[in-house]
C-alpha cells in the first residue's frame, strides 16, 4: 500500500508538479497562494530546476510563454486579482497552441475583495479570461488528493492537446492538510516537434506565433482550434456522482462546495429525501452529458457555489433548462454550511426555490 503523507494542498500542489517533470516555475506572491512560491523556490534548485519570483504577474507569465515554446513544462501559480494580470498572457499562450499550466486558489472579490476562499473567478476560467475566441482545460479538485492527480492531470492534457490549462482550487483547499498519496505512477510525456529547441540545421525553423494579419487565415487557425475542442469535450469531461441512482433532486457542486454539500446530503437521506449529486471534475469541458441525462430522472436542480451564481448557467445550458434549477450560495469568503444546503433541499423536496 502506497505510504501517505500529510501536506498542505498548495505545497501537494507544488510537489506533484514537480513528479509531473516540471522544472520551470514563474510567480508572484499573493494570498492564499503564495506557499506554491515558497515551495517552489527551495525545490527547484534541488532538483536542476528554476525558480524565479517575476517582478509581476505580468512578467510572470510571459516568462511562462518563452518557456513553453521551448517544449518544457512549465507552470505559474496566482491568485484571483493576480490572474486577472496574467489574462493577455494567456491569450496568447493559447493563441500560440503552447502548453502550460497556470493554477488559480481563488479568494474574494471583485477587487481586492478578501483573502478568504471563492469560486467566483468560474466564468474567467470556463470562458477564456483574456481577449479572443479560445478555451482553457480547467481542472476543480475537492481534496487535497486531487490537487496532486490534477496537477498532473493538467500537465499531461496541455502537452497532448497544445493549449493551456487551469488548475481552479478554492483558498480552502490551498490551504487545507490532508493525508496524500504522491506516487502518481508513470506520467504521460508527448513529443514536441513544433518547440523551438535550435535547429542545427537538420530540420525547417519552428515559428511559435500567434500573429495572423490575413483575416481568411486568423478565420482557418480559429476554426480549426475549435474542432479539435469539439474533440476535447467529447472525450476529456470528467465528473463523480454520488448517491445518484434514486435520487429525486441532484446538487452539481465543485471543489470544497462538493464537500460540504455530501454532508448534506447524508443528512437530506436520513430524513427520507432522495437526493444525490453530481460534481464536475473539469469545468471546460463541462460534463453535460450526465447532466443532462439526470434532467430525464430528477426533478430539480441545486447549484451549489462559492459565487453569486455563475455554475449555474452552465447547469442550465447542460439540461436545456428540462427541470428548475436554483442556487445556494454564500460569497465574500464564506462557504455554506451543512445546514445552509440541508435547507436547500428540504425546500427543493417540497417543490419550492432552493
Amino acid at each position: 500500500m502506497a505510504n501517505k503523507v500529510i501536506m498542505k494542498g498548495n505545497e501537494a500542489m507544488a510537489e506533484a508538479a514537480t513528479l509531473a517533470g516540471c522544472r520551470h516555475y514563474f510567480g508572484y506572491p499573493i494570498t492564499p497562494q503564495t506557499e506554491v512560491a515558497a515551495y517552489m523556490a527551495k525545490k527547484m534548485p534541488k532538483i536542476g530546476g528554476t525558480f524565479l519570483q517575476a517582478e509581476s504577474e505580468i512578467a510572470a507569465i510571459n516568462m511562462v510563454i518563452g518557456v513553453a515554446s521551448a517544449g518544457k513544462r512549465v507552470m505559474t501559480s496566482s491568485s484571483s486579482p493576480g490572474i486577472s494580470l496574467k489574462s493577455e498572457g494567456l491569450s496568447y499562450l493559447a493563441g500560440c497552441d503552447l502548453p502550460a499550466l497556470i493554477v488559480n486558489v481563488q479568494r474574494g472579490g471583485p477587487g481586492l475583495g478578501g483573502i478568504q476562499p471563492s469560486q467566483a473567478d468560474y466564468f474567467q476560467a470556463t470562458r477564456g479570461s483574456g481577449h479572443g475566441d479560445y478555451h482553457l482545460l480547467v481542472f476543480a479538485p475537492s481534496t487535497v488528493q486531487e490537487m496532486v492527480t490534477l496537477t498532473v492531470k493538467g500537465f499531461e492534457l496541455a502537452d497532448k492537446y497544445r493549449m493551456p490549462s487551469m488548475l481552479l482550487a478554492d483558498g480552502t483547499l490551498g490551504q487545507m492538510m490532508e493525508p496524500v498519496v504522491l506516487d502518481i505512477g508513470e506520467v504521460k510525456t508527448y513529443e514536441k516537434p513544433w518547440a523551438l529547441t535550435g535547429t542545427e540545421l537538420k530540420r525547417e525553423h519552428n515559428i511559435v506565433n500567434s500573429l495572423f494579419l490575413q483575416p481568411e487565415e486568423l478565420e482557418q487557425v480559429n476554426f480549426a482550434r475549435y474542432k479539435m475542442y469539439e474533440e476535447i469535450e467529447a472525450t476529456e469531461a470528467m465528473y463523480d456522482t454520488y448517491l445518484m441512482d434514486d435520487a429525486d433532486i441532484c446538487i452539481v457542486a465543485f471543489g470544497i462546495a462538493a464537500r460540504v454539500s455530501k454532508n448534506a446530503i447524508d443528512a437530506a437521506r436520513a430524513e427520507g429525501i432522495k437526493v444525490g449529486m453530481i460534481r464536475p471534475i473539469t469545468l471546460w469541458p463541462f460534463p453535460k452529458k450526465p447532466l443532462l441525462e439526470a434532467a430525464d430522472k430528477v426533478n430539480s436542480f441545486i447549484s451549489v457555489e462559492l459565487s453569486m451564481g455563475q455554475m449555474i448557467e452552465d447547469i442550465e445550458l447542460a439540461i436545456r433548462c428540462k427541470k428548475p434549477v436554483s442556487l445556494c450560495n454564500r460569497v465574500g469568503g464564506m462557504i455554506p454550511t451543512t445546514e445552509d444546503i440541508l435547507n436547500s433541499i428540504k425546500k427543493a423536496a417540497k417543490g419550492g426555490n432552493a
